[in-house]
């Protein structure tokens, strides 16, 4: 008996583990919202290209567009233009646009845009980065202010992340004399950039220019310079301006590297202008779109995946293991009598069509019609099984006539009692009917009341919009109820209702 309880106890747990474990790691690494009414944001960023285009020559526009490789998956991406041919090309990591035209005059507008969110995937895509370079050729003057400089940043500084941020904070010290000669007078971003890139290439360290966006909605946008470097594992972000480590979340990164973002040939005075504005949009449907987008297979082994028509099955499908429980906790905890366990919980599905109050009212005809043709029957002593034919034929008449006076005056909610389960009114009024007879009226009606609260109250709690949301989306919290279901089978104790019945002997004793 003990080694059946340590059994017991340990697949409990199992379960409980399992289903916690699965639901966490939907929830926390593959970041599937708890609630249906989560949004996430939806970018749309435009970026439009002017230029002047010479009469007499062929126009070859290209720029930079985003590799959409870390943190963000493209949903829709367009190239708007009008008499140009257009091709993306993928170099040195970056993509770039290419729109080509045999003769353009005049003023040229190109219209680049794209829609994006947040990656979904659970493991994003992984790009690696050099660990080491040669050293850029410098002499002289330079050379000397540039190991003057090293020298205490080596000091100040334990790993590659450290270092670089010491050698921009550095660098950013325009008080310096070292630092004064090297920048020779251009104290720019660009300029103080490619001085960190010389101080880091003296020991080795690589380091390369990132040039990305804000996502800033309605606000005027231009590229943001930003460094970066690959320890071995990760690619590390720095402020060119501050040292701060970490590219912050509403970066999107452009391009690499030190081209301009955008080169014309058979042009001149080109300007690129960002836009942006955000929307938000239904989480779950946000992430099969990106599903849809990528190779990050988010929902592939979720409920989700399946066709339209299966998923709504399994909906109500879900949910019947929450009724199941709703009736567990009322017979043995507090007593309710019923018809059974599953007699309740299917009635409680049918209450989905009819409604509660309408089913109710519904229910209590058919079955109080049929209780007085089963004992009508009792007198012409017929075997079960007749009997049961017959009652289950008088219940489908009566489903019938019930449908068709309703469909007459009016009552369209009435039509939907042909979902009640034929078979189940038909045991019940059966099951009823020999309550009756074996332990009296007052009891047949205490279980049919019983059943039929117990059916209500089942029915509206899987009703329950969110709940049903979270048991679809996240199944394993089935096996926690499974868990607590095996603990609930070896419960022996008083039930509420006997609490009561039981009271009269605490009097007594005292």
């Amino acid at each position: 008996m003990r080694a059946l309880t340590l059994h017991l106890r340990i697949l409990i747990a199992i379960l409980v583990v399992l289903g916690i474990s699965v639901t966490a790691y939907q929830i926390f690494v593959l970041g599937i919202p708890v609630t249906e009414d989560a949004t996430d944001d939806l970018w749309n960023i435009d970026a439009k290209v002017e230029f002047v285009a010479n009469p007499k020559d062929p126009v070859k526009i290209q720029m930079f567009v985003p590799p959409l490789s870390r943190d963000f998956v493209s949903l829709n991406e367009s190239f708007i233009s009008n008499n140009y041919g257009v091709s993306v090309n993928r170099i040195d990591g970056n993509r770039k646009v290419t729109w080509s035209a045999r003769r353009a005059k005049g003023n040229q507008t190109l219209y680049y845009r794209l829609v994006l969110t947040k990656r979904y995937s659970g493991e994003k895509t992984k790009i690696k980065g050099p660990t080491f370079r040669d050293s850029i050729a410098v002499e002289g003057p330079e050379k000397i202010a540039a190991e003057a400089l090293l020298a205490p940043i080596r000091q100040h500084s334990a790993d590659v992340e450290t270092f670089i941020t010491e050698a921009i904070k550095r660098t950013n010290n325009l008080n310096d004399d070292n630092v004064k000669l090297l920048l020779a007078g251009d104290p720019s971003t660009p300029h103080k950039a490619k001085i960190v890139e010389l101080l880091l290439s003296i020991a080795h360290v690589p380091v390369e220019k990132v040039h990305t966006i804000r996502l800033v909605a309605d606000q005027p946008q231009s590229p943001e310079l930003w460094l970066r470097s690959f320890n071995g594992n990760d690619w590390l972000y720095f402020n060119p301006e501050t040292g701060e480590p970490g590219l912050p979340a509403d970066r999107l990164l452009w391009w690499t590297g030190d081209e301009n973002l955008i080169t014309v040939d058979g042009g001149k005075k080109a300007m690129v202008t960002f836009s942006l504005n955000n929307s938000e949009m239904n989480a779950i449907r946000l992430a099969k779109l990106t599903d849809e987008n990528t190779d990050a297979n988010f929902l592939e082994y979720s409920l989700y995946g399946l066709p339209l028509q299966t998923q709504q099955t399994f909906m109500i499908m879900v949910m019947i293991p929450i009724g199941v429980l709703v009736i567990l906790i009322l017979r043995n905890l507090i007593g309710l009598q019923t018809l059974g366990t599953f007699t309740p919980v299917l009635i409680a599905l049918a209450f989905r069509e009819t409604q509660l109050g309408f089913g109710i009212v519904l229910f209590t005809i058919i079955t109080a019609l049929g209780l007085s043709l089963r004992s009508y029957l009792e007198h012409l002593k017929l075997q079960m099984l007749p009997r049961l034919s017959v009652v289950l034929t008088f219940v489908v008449v009566l489903i019938a006539a019930i449908s068709l006076f309703s469909h007459k005056l009016g009552l369209e909610r009435g039509l939907s009692v042909a979902l009640f389960p034929m078979v189940i009114l038909t045991m019940t009024i059966e099951r009823l009917s020999i309550t009756w007879e074996e332990r009296g009226a007052s009891h047949a009606m205490k279980v049919a009341i019983g059943t039929l609260f117990a059916a209500s109250l089942a029915h509206i709690i899987m009703s329950v919009p969110e709940l049903i949301y979270f048991v679809f989306t996240f199944p394993a919290i089935l096996l926690i109820l499974v868990g607590f279901m095996l603990a609930m089978g070896r419960y022996r104790g008083y039930r509420l209702t006997e609490l009561v019945r039981f009271k009269a002997f605490l009097k007594a004793d005292s």
